[in-house]
C-alpha cells in the first residue's frame, strides 16, 4: 500500500478533534521544511503554521496538498509524524492494518498461554510414560538379542534410575531367559 493511500486511510484520524495540538503540527511542518529534500517551501511552511487559520484547516490543507505532491512526500510526513508523535503514529489505522496484515506473524501472548497451560508436572509425566513404553517395547522384543545391550545400559545407570528401579530391571532381565 502506497504512503498516499495510507495517509488518505488515515486522514480523518488525523484531523480529528484533540489528536494533534498546535505545537506537534508546528514541529512536522518544521521538520518537512528542513529536511533534505525539501518537502514544503518556505511560502508553504509559512501558509500551514499560519495561526490565524484553524487547526483542522491547516492541518486537512496540509494533508491534501501531500496527497498531490507523491508518495515521497507522504512517506516523509509518516517520519515527522514518527519522530514527533510516537504514540499517535502507533494508534494509526494503517499502523493497525499493517501489524494485522501478515497472516504467518504469531500472537506470543496466545502461543505463550497454548504451550505453558498444563506446567511441569504434565510434560514429566508424559515423558516418564513415553519413556517406560520404549524401553518396554525394546526389552520384550523377541527378535533381538537385547539381554545384554540392556544389561550393561542399565548396569550404568544408576544416575539415571534409582538402584532400587535398576535392581527390579536388572531381576526382570534375569528372568527372561529362563523363561
Amino acid at each position: 500500500q502506497s504512503y498516499c493511500h495510507r495517509l488518505q486511510h488515515d486522514m480523518y484520524f488525523l484531523t480529528s478533534t484533540s489528536r494533534l495540538n498546535e505545537q506537534v503540527v508546528d514541529k512536522i511542518v518544521l521538520q518537512l521544511n528542513r529536511v533534505y529534500p525539501q518537502i514544503l517551501t518556505n511560502e508553504e511552511a509559512e501558509k500551514f503554521r499560519n495561526p490565524k487559520a484553524s487547526l483542522h484547516t491547516r492541518l486537512s490543507d496540509l494533508l491534501k496538498h501531500l496527497q498531490k505532491k507523491g508518495d515521497r512526500h507522504c512517506q516523509e510526513f509518516y517520519r515527522a509524524l514518527q519522530i514527533n508523535a510516537e504514540q499517535l503514529f502507533n494508534d494509526l489505522p494503517s499502523r493497525k492494518i499493517l501489524k494485522t496484515s501478515d497472516p504467518t506473524e504469531i500472537d506470543t501472548d496466545k502461543e505463550q498461554y497454548m504451550l505453558n497451560d498444563r506446567g511441569p508436572v504434565f510434560f514429566l509425566a508424559c515423558f516418564s510414560v513415553a519413556a517406560g513404553l520404549a524401553l518396554l517395547w525394546y526389552c520384550c522384543n523377541s527378535e533381538t538379542q537385547v539381554i545384554g545391550r540392556a544389561r550393561r545400559i542399565l548396569g550404568f545407570s544408576p544416575i539415571i534410575i534409582g538402584r532400587h528401579v535398576r535392581n527390579i530391571c536388572m531381576l526382570y532381565l534375569e528372568d527372561i531367559p529362563r523363561n
